[in-house]
């Protein structure tokens, strides 16, 4: 199960890894928010969606802030300085005693409760960079360099410092520092340095040497708690089980023994022992140091009966400064497979219920090479547990009250990432917010589009159909026009031809002659007849509007004085041929209306064409017609004036006649060239 687990923190980290490439370009220090948000923008809706789930997955997997209550050790505060000045620099260097390599430095900050925004880092430095070196070199290398654009703050988590060198010793040197939080005075604090080679802390217990130290700091606050392995955190894992702490019954005497068989010589060279649970209460029920001997000597053995015991640590707890969630303690590097935990002085109880001796671990972890070979192992002792529940073998099956017990450089890496992830969880979270709100915006427009376009398409439909019947209209009226235009002349001529050839018969000659004029006439009608519906199909109507008119009159006006006058007709050319036409029925309209109804003996015919305009005037002296007004015009000739596109009117002549009067203007016809004279 855990190693499955395990498989899934590592998929999700990769996975998160991956995704984060593509927001924010890799980088050997803490990106910027401005960056980061400037990456976000870049992405796509679908890849944010797909980097927020990662984030959550992720972060799911991962270690919990859980952070130290009680009495314990803050950390290193450095002297108090009124202005935030590049004068008032502050710096703290660990001696590792001896060249070793290096590959990972991990800041710890300290931790304040502030009334408004919560937990928070307090002097933690803005501007800082760190150095190493070896030997005589007070110079060193600079391994990195921080500024106030890095945007480190606000923190809780520790920063991890990626390096690659050897040293021996490292120096943090703050040239911008940032205020405490109760007073506003600004100066360099840090809970805890950690400097790992591998999985060991080589900073543990090391000498630490600064550039001043706070007054009136009182005992929590020392040098020495910089590497004292004591962190704010307490280890909350996201895997494991929940395993309860091994608590002796009272009055256990004055020297209690724990034993563990490694089953084989390690070679050994650091413990770890584990903090009782001291309770899950508010405040806690039980003080810090309860459970843990105020005198212990850690020795190791080859042999089972410990001829051979060679002490390795002897702890001595001098206050409650010396103890916190996990005693972590280095010594030299020995081959053993037999280790015991001898108390000189066990813990004892202040209350009258709970006096007299008494020791309790969560977990006792002995390290060969990084790695905890005691898990597993089963530790005996010469006294008995307070509880069935408190088994003595909780002290190394490898967890705490909240799960899993990772090494130290694991989960402090896991912190981070937290912190990571939940600084760039809300950038993320409000990019989203952001273009879910544009989405619904546009959704909004897109549905208020599709009214339009629903709208605009039935009115399409609607033109469209009044287009279609108004053109099956046009199209009728121009059909019935035709017909009565060019068959209703034709028809009448022929009629009138049919009485000429009646009084000609004793003239052969004159008979043949309008015989052969209504055969003509006849073929010409027929032709008509089938071609009314589109007379444009007609070959060579009206292609010489002027012969077409001269030959109308002639042929309709055969026994009345006429005379027709057109200036301009070349121009007539230039119009289209729909417009010939139409000009032309017309005008054969009006020389039928006077052969039927005028009674005149004469007529005349004035056409004037212009580049603007085209003036048709037709003129007789018949009857005439009352109360001239555009009521009164033959509805036949107003039917061909609207299809022209043109205006007629009618005028009466005295003592007696007709005008009528056609006017076209340049815009309903093909324009003439520019050029034209």
């Amino acid at each position: 199960m855990d190693m499955l687990r395990t498989t899934a923190i590592c998929a999700g980290i990769a996975a998160g890894v991956a995704l984060t490439a593509g927001i924010v370009q890799a980088t050997d220090r803490a990106g910027s928010e401005a960056r980061l948000r400037y990456g976000v923008q870049k992405q796509s809706l679908t890849r944010l969606e797909q980097r927020l789930a990662a984030i959550d997955a992720e972060i799911g997997q991962l270690a919990h802030y859980s952070l130290r209550g009680g009495v314990g050790p803050v950390g290193y505060r450095s002297l108090n300085h009124k202005e935030k000045h590049p004068g008032n620099a502050e710096w703290i260097q660990i001696e590792l005693g001896e060249e070793t390599p290096i590959d990972q430095i991990v800041l710890v900050p300290s931790i304040w409760r502030d009334t408004k925004s919560g937990f928070r880092a307090d002097g933690f430095p803005l501007g800082f960079q760190i150095l190493a070196g070896t030997g005589a070199d007070t110079n060193g290398t600079v391994i990195a360099t921080y500024s106030e654009a890095d945007r480190l703050l606000p923190r809780i988590a520790p920063l991890l410092v990626p390096c690659r060198t050897k040293a021996s010793w490292i120096r943090v040197e703050a040239h911008e520092l940032s205020p405490r939080a109760w007073d506003g005075q600004y100066n360099l604090q840090l809970a805890e340095i950690l400097v790992f080679h591998g999985q060991e802390n080589v900073a543990l217990h090391q000498t630490v040497k600064t550039s001043s130290h706070g007054r009136g700091e009182g005992n929590s606050r020392k040098a020495r708690f910089a590497v004292d392995g004591f962190l704010p955190y307490l280890m909350d894992a996201y895997q494991g089980e929940q395993s309860i702490a091994y608590v002796s019954k009272l009055g256990i005497g004055d020297h209690p023994i724990l034993t563990v068989d490694l089953g084989q010589p390690f070679p050994l060279n650091r413990i770890h022992l584990h903090a009782t649970d001291l309770s899950d209460t508010i405040p806690h029920s039980t003080p810090a140091d309860f459970g843990i001997p105020n005198k212990l000597t850690v020795e190791g053995a080859n042999l089972a009966d410990f001829s051979d015991a060679v002490p390795l640590l002897e702890y001595q707890q001098n206050s409650v400064f010396d103890v916190g969630p996990i005693i972590t303690w280095r010594f030299p590097e020995k081959v053993f497979r037999h280790v015991r935990l001898v108390v000189d002085e066990p813990y004892t109880g202040s209350e009258p219920l709970s006096r007299g001796s008494q020791i309790g671990f969560a977990e006792i972890e002995l390290f060969s090479n990084g790695r905890n070979v005691a898990r597993g192992k089963q530790f005996t002792a010469n006294f008995e547990p307070s509880t069935r529940e408190r088994r003595i073998a909780a002290l190394t099956d490898g967890m705490n009250l909240y799960g899993k017990i990772l090494p130290t450089r694991d989960w402090l890496e896991e912190l981070a990432r937290r912190h990571d992830l939940e600084a760039e969880r809300p950038i993320i979270a409000e990019e989203l917010s952001r273009r879910y709100a544009q989405q619904k915006i546009n959704l909004h427009r897109m549905g208020w589009l599709a009214v339009l376009l629903a709208a605009g398409i039935v009115c399409v439909v609607v033109v469209d159909r009044m287009i279609r019947q108004r053109a099956i209209y046009r199209t009728r009226e121009r059909i019935a026009a035709d017909l009565h235009d060019e068959l209703g002349a034709n028809l009448h001529a022929i009629g009138l031809l049919g009485g000429i050839a009646e009084s000609s018969v004793d003239e052969r000659d004159d008979l043949i002659e309008t015989v052969r004029r209504i055969r003509a006439l006849t073929q010409r009608t027929g032709a008509a007849t089938r071609l009314c519906t589109n007379m444009l199909e007609a070959n060579g109507l009206c292609e010489d509007l002027v012969e077409e008119m001269k030959r109308a009159s002639y042929r309709l006006l055969a026994d009345l004085e006429h005379h027709i006058s057109i200036e301009g007709g070349e121009l007539l050319a230039q119009m289209k041929p729909r417009r010939r036409i139409d000009l032309f029925l017309f005008y054969k309209e009006c020389l039928t209306n006077i052969i039927r109804h005028s009674g005149a003996t004469q007529a005349t015919t004035q056409l004037t064409v212009t580049e603007k305009r085209i003036k048709l005037t037709i003129c007789d002296n018949g009857r005439g017609i009352d109360d001239i007004n555009t009521n009164k015009i033959p509805p036949s000739l107003k039917r061909r004036a609207r299809l022209l596109g043109a205006q007629v009117s009618a005028e009466r002549l005295e003592p007696g006649g007709t005008c009528i009067h056609l006017n076209l203007k340049r815009r309903n016809w093909i324009p003439f060239p520019k050029n034209h004279s």
